[in-house]
């Protein structure tokens, strides 16, 4: 290289900049999701469910996300005028998904007690969606998608023949931890507790997108495209435009669901049960038996004890 930059004299600086910047790689799309619909954890006192879905609708269009969708527990409407109102609210603006009917746990249940909750979801999502949207996209609760193989592969076959895909994740840091703690928070006016609360979100948030492409890396040797999850809360709106511009800086692009997972990477299947579940990359370091790399540890027992 030296010898090419004395060669080119004056002009070296201006090739030098364009080799550097051929070593860039390219922006990686990444789809927000939010799960959880139509609220994750407690609710700030004096505030509705309508209030936050319309706060947080309200950032998305701001940001200019594309369709973002959420995924729905319609067990969660019953008896909450409030909560269908909401729902309401988010099918207006943005697609819906299926997230099963009460949030079912599979690896607690036989595959046919959780594909009756799948179908009682769906009258909802269609009552709500869009006339042309497309709400045959199934979250597992828990990220959970059987602990033995045969119920995997027999739910799998159910999602094939009610023409389902699977909404995978590949970047996941617990979000919703943060949700009941700042509605707390917020019921005690704590400004410092709240303070502490983003900090600890965004390290948390930076040091969960490293690992995911880290990850992805050890899985299929190079990058892919991702799928965020996210849990539709107290501290959503609050957060999301920070959240929002450390995935900028990270060097994440926004992209739908479709755009992400038409990336080869969400073809493959690990095709094993998992007594824990997790994201894709998750799945896939367990079944090929990969060391996780090292990552600082999330704030669970802060977060369970604050403003408390």
């Amino acid at each position: 290289m030296n010898n090419v930059f004395r060669q080119v004299g004056c002009n070296g600086a201006l090739i030098f900049s364009l080799f550097a910047l051929a070593q860039i790689s390219p922006a990686q799309k990444v789809a927000i999701t939010f799960d959880d619909l139509p609220l994750n954890g407690d609710l700030p006192l004096g505030m509705t469910r309508v209030e936050v879905v319309g706060n947080t609708l309200a950032v998305l269009k701001m940001r200019h996300l594309p369709a973002t969708y959420g995924f729905v527990n319609a067990k969660k409407l019953e008896g909450s005028a409030d909560a269908a109102a909401a729902l309401k609210l988010w099918a207006d603006a943005e697609p819906v998904g299926n997230h099963t009917y009460g949030h079912m746990d599979l690896n607690a249940n036989p595959a046919e007690a959780f594909e009756r909750e799948i179908g009682e979801d769906e009258p909802v999502l269609e009552l709500v969606s869009a006339k042309d949207a497309n709400w045959h996209w199934l979250r597992y609760p828990f990220l959970r998608e059987g602990d033995t193989v045969e119920k995997r592969r027999a739910v799998r076959a159910y999602l094939q023949a009610h023409q389902y895909r699977v909404a995978q994740v590949t970047l996941d840091w617990e979000d919703y931890l943060w949700n009941s703690a700042y509605a707390r928070c917020s019921a005690k006016n704590d400004a410092r507790s709240i303070a502490w609360l983003r900090s600890s979100y965004l390290d948390t948030e930076a040091a969960y997108l490293d690992l995911g492409r880290e990850m992805a890396k050890l899985v299929y040797g190079h990058d892919i495209n991702h799928v965020l999850l996210l849990h539709l809360g107290a501290f959503s709106s609050t957060i999301l435009p920070d959240a929002l511009d450390l995935l900028q800086k990270k060097g994440f692009q926004l992209a739908t669901l479709e755009e992400a997972e038409n990336d080869p990477a969400y073809a493959t299947d690990p095709d094993a049960g998992s007594k824990y579940g997790g994201t894709l990359l998750e799945q896939w370091m367990d079944a090929k038996k990969i060391k996780y790399p090292a990552v600082a540890a999330k704030p669970y027992k802060a977060l369970k004890e604050l403003c408390q």
